[in-house]
């Protein structure tokens, strides 16, 4: 059983500041040291070996299904935590199990696609529920199992998108690369991230999984994964204090030693650093595939505090140039449209941050006919902006006439009250970037400022003299609180966090250092391959000739590790 934990409670607002000098300063220097990794052997000689063993036959019915299926802080830096004890809350009152904001009003608490969801006026904690699956099998956590059936049909319609990982099932099911590998999860649990989960199932791992985010948990899709025998410990709606104890009852179990962690936005590592330090020091690996996240593994690095290798999926090409880029401009829209009923056409509107989020967040915004203005710190981004058609503003020039703000910088305050007190009356505002963080909501819970709950994720805050913003899922992420995401680009990082959990699991004794390391690029260009014949693309193959004169392989690696696609 794992050691008895502190139970001293941490804050989300008591992380760490990004490091600057990691991200900044020597960034180069570390992405030369981390680019210049090879891919390990064994793993794709094992997906080769797999590949010849298929008969021409079976390729054409697996391409036929395949859808189917500051310098002080650098020695000793310090994450803060909050001094005052904490003990989770067994039975509390109803309302103290929501979140300030949930409390002025009630709200839904169900999936915005599950037919079947309870009515939100179930108050009940799922703490309090004593559920089994069929199976009578309880080492659970989630809204209602009787949602089990229907939660199943949503993860086969997004099976029939994602058909990387479906192929991977097939060719590396047979050697089960996971075998062994004792997998933690915090991500957000939806239809896709249950197919990746069911897929490391089938590779041989076994899985306890979280939620990322407190209102991203569809639970028809949570009681699936429990009724197939997934431990799942996540609801829509969770409290700040429900989101730590599930995390806790993910690594805390009862004969349960974790050996790898597959992570989104570094808590699921930030708890187990800080709570449970002899099971993080036999971690064979960490996946980490957000920005934040990404961060906050560098500040363990620079400090000398990460003891076990880590693998940097946010930076990797098939991570920001597909799902960064493409998720976020087709589900930008839908968010907005399903909470606000809003036009477009004619908006003014502010995105704060022009990365591959903010790319694809403008790019949906400008082809509806909105007027998109830009903030940004970065010089070289700021650029892109111009030079794409965008004017880049301070917000604070700006925010009186808009219609719109949407952030997308992985930052914090980034809109704070004093933008907020200047808006005009039915300003939307909104994240697409990083939790709950980008939108100073501290700074709104205060007296003088009532909050309105419209409809799910969707709260008037209204000042004294009856002027009012509108906020979508309590400044949360905005497309997984609010709406769906499109299956085919997940499966591309879904992929993308798979092959990187079998590189680290199998890969041989010292390969990998106690450090951050980038997905080798053979990686990358393997995970693209296999999404191609959904397009019917066809690759042109290089002859012999060409590759001596490029310097290259002619199967690849194509592009050099400082190339930026």
């Amino acid at each position: 059983m794992a050691e008895e934990i502190d139970q001293t409670l941490p804050l989300p607002d008591e992380y760490p500041e990004p490091c600057e000098d990691v991200v900044n300063g020597d960034e180069e220097e570390e992405n030369n040291k981390h680019q210049s990794l090879k891919c390990s052997p064994n793993l794709l000689q094992m997906l080769k070996a797999a590949e010849s063993r298929r008969t021409p036959q079976s390729r054409d019915r697996e391409e036929e299904s395949g859808t189917e299926e500051t310098e002080a802080q650098k020695t000793d830096m310090q994450i803060q935590f909050n001094d005052q004890k904490h003990e989770f809350n067994k039975r509390p009152a109803n309302t103290g199990r929501r979140s300030l904001s949930r409390s002025i009003s009630r709200s839904s608490t169900d999936s915005y696609s599950s037919a079947c969801s309870e009515s939100s006026e179930d108050e009940s904690s799922p703490r309090d529920k004593l559920q089994a699956t069929s199976k009578g099998l309880s080492d659970f956590c989630i809204k209602n199992i009787q949602q089990a059936e229907f939660g199943r049909r949503e993860i086969t319609i997004a099976e029939q998108e994602m058909p990387a990982l479906m192929i991977l099932r097939k060719r590396a099911g047979g050697e089960k690369p996971l075998a062994g590998a004792k997998v933690m999860g915090c991500t957000h649990i939806t239809p896709q991230t249950a197919v990746l989960m069911e897929t490391l199932s089938r590779l041989g791992a076994q899985c306890r999984w979280a939620a990322c985010n407190i209102f991203s948990t569809q639970n028809a899709v949570a009681a699936a994964l429990a009724e197939g025998g997934i431990s799942v410990f996540a609801w829509k709606g969770e409290s700040e204090d429900d989101f730590w104890w599930c995390i806790d009852r993910c690594v805390g179990a009862e004969s349960w030693q974790p050996n790898m962690i597959l992570d989104d936005g570094g808590d699921l590592t930030h708890w187990i650093q800080k709570k449970y330090p002899s099971i993080f020091k036999k971690l064979k690996g960490i996946v980490e595939e957000s920005v934040t996240g990404i961060y906050r593994l560098y500040q363990l690095s620079k400090a000398g505090r990460l003891c076990v290798p880590a693998m940097n999926v946010n930076d990797s090409v098939t991570k920001q140039k597909f799902d960064n880029l493409y998720c976020c401009k087709e589900s930008v829209l839908d968010g907005l449209k399903r909470t606000t009923d809003v036009m477009f056409g004619g908006k003014q509107v502010v995105v704060c941050g022009y990365g591959e989020v903010g790319k694809g967040c403008c790019a949906a915004l400008k082809a509806l006919g909105t007027v998109v203005n830009v903030t940004e710190a970065d010089p070289i981004c700021a650029l892109q902006a111009c030079m794409d058609g965008f004017r880049v503003i301070k917000l604070g020039e700006v925010v009186r006439q808009v219609d719109m703000v949407i952030t997308c910088t992985g930052n914090k305050n980034v809109v704070g009250r004093e933008h907020m007190d200047r808006m005009k009356n039915g300003c939307i505002v909104c994240n697409m970037g990083h939790s709950n963080t980008e939108i100073d909501l501290v700074s709104l819970r205060t007296a003088e400022l009532r909050w309105e709950r419209v409809r799910p994720q969707v709260d008037h805050v209204i000042w004294p003299d009856g002027r009012r913003i509108v906020l979508l899922a309590e400044g949360r992420l905005l497309n997984l609180s609010c709406s769906t995401v499109p299956s085919f680009v997940l499966s591309i990082t879904a992929t993308t966090q798979a092959l990187a959990l079998i590189e680290l699991y199998s890969a041989p004794e010292g390969r990998y250092k106690q450090d951050v390391y980038l997905l080798p690029k053979k990686m990358d260009e393997y995970v693209a391959s296999l999404h191609l014949p959904t397009f019917d693309a066809h690759l042109t193959e290089l002859t012999d000739e060409q590759g001596k004169y490029l310097g290259i392989s002619k199967h690849g690696p194509y592009k050099p590790n400082y190339y930026k696609y």
